[in-house]
């Protein structure tokens, strides 16, 4: 048998078989093989494109507006009705009650018969017992519009210690209200507002039209200069709400006061909305935090100031109790629902204290 021929250490597959030997003396492993040549003809793949700024700004705000929202939280209060206290009109069929009275929904009242009204409206088995001709009058159901005022000012932007922001905490919030109304077959309209309206979502009670809100709620707003002016905001959105249902602002209310609000809101109760407060503090709002020599700045101005908290601390707490007293007793002698809540307390405890108060009133 002959034996195989030498290699040629000058060849390409010599110099190969040599690298491999090398390397697998040295306790290495075979690099792969080089990577096919292409055919002659065949252009260079194209490389993935590049994302664009825009593109990935609104990746970024999509991702932030599913983290407002844990629908997991919220499965407890889906079948909750949350508002229904008052009577409001709708060119839509729903579930709460309509002023308009009709020949169908909800038993409203008996009302005497007077001529003009349908034969067919009287009531034969009272008539047979009293002798009385009366009609029965129902009460039509209709959905319920839910209209989300929510403050984007720069007091939102406040964060004390591990807590969040209050802006986020009021953005969760309107979240899981416009989830909540979504889940219960009602319409919700979102505005942002500082020293005026920034931005306006009209309402709607479609998913997209909940995902349109929450990359609302963070994405900046437009044009905004971090001042606040509540009672004009309100006077604006006159014009942008049209149709009757409740009105919810969600704001620190530590700009206003309370009066400047109460007149605005004046049109809305004439015109019969339901109208709930919602303030949102940081518990270092209503207690100074424990320090010697600070500086306190205005988080909407700028301007700042460089005082002893122990000198001023027990006259700040007390007017800070009493502004939220005059907010409360004002909103209480208008019929409207004003509650205030801790920045310190679980997401979850919030809506959830809220929620149930809501539920317990309506019934």
């Amino acid at each position: 048998m002959s034996s195989p021929a030498p290699e040629n250490p000058h060849s390409t597959l010599g110099r190969a078989m040599a690298a491999a030997r090398d390397i697998a003396a040295l306790g290495g492993t075979t690099p792969p093989p080089l990577p096919r040549r292409r055919p002659p003809g065949v252009p260079p793949p194209m490389p993935p494109p590049r994302e664009t700024p825009a593109e990935a700004e609104e990746k970024l705000r999509s991702s932030r507006a599913r983290q407002l929202l844990n629908e997991g939280e919220l499965e407890r209060f889906k079948n909750l009705i949350v508002f229904a206290r008052t009577l409001v009109d709708s060119r839509y069929q729903g579930r709460h009650k309509s002023p308009d009275l009709g020949g169908g929904g909800e038993f409203s009242e008996y009302l005497a018969y007077e001529p003009g009204h349908p034969v067919q409206s009287i009531d034969w088995r009272v008539y047979a017992r009293s002798r009385r001709l009366v009609i029965r009058r129902y009460r039509q159901e209709t959905d319920m519009d839910v209209h989300l005022l929510v403050d984007s000012s720069g007091s939102m932007a406040y964060q004390g210690g591990v807590r969040d922001e209050k802006g986020l905490r009021v953005a969760r919030i309107a979240a899981a209200l416009a989830y909540l109304m979504l889940r219960q077959g009602d319409k919700a309209s979102l505005t942002l507002f500082a020293d005026r309206v920034l931005d306006h979502l009209p309402s709607g009670g479609t998913r997209r039209h909940l995902m349109t809100s929450l990359r609302t709620l963070v994405q900046p707003a437009h044009g905004a200069t971090g001042l606040t002016d509540l009672a004009a905001s309100i006077r604006e959105c006159e014009r942008l709400i049209r149709r009757r249902g409740r009105l919810v602002i969600l704001s620190d209310f530590l700009g206003p006061e309370p009066e400047e609000i109460f007149d605005a809101l004046g049109p809305f109760l004439h015109r019969g909305f339901e109208i709930l407060m919602m303030q949102i503090t940081d518990p270092d709002e209503q207690t100074l935090p424990l320090a010697q020599l600070a500086r306190f700045v205005d988080m909407e101005t700028g301007e700042s100031i460089d005082v002893e908290p122990s000198e001023i601390r027990s006259d700040y707490e007390r007017r800070m109790k009493e502004r939220t007293a005059a907010f409360a007793s004002g909103a209480s002698r208008r019929r409207i629902d004003f509650t205030s809540l801790d920045n310190a307390a679980p997401y979850r405890e919030a809506i959830e204290s809220y929620l149930g108060f809501r539920a317990g009133k309506n019934r």
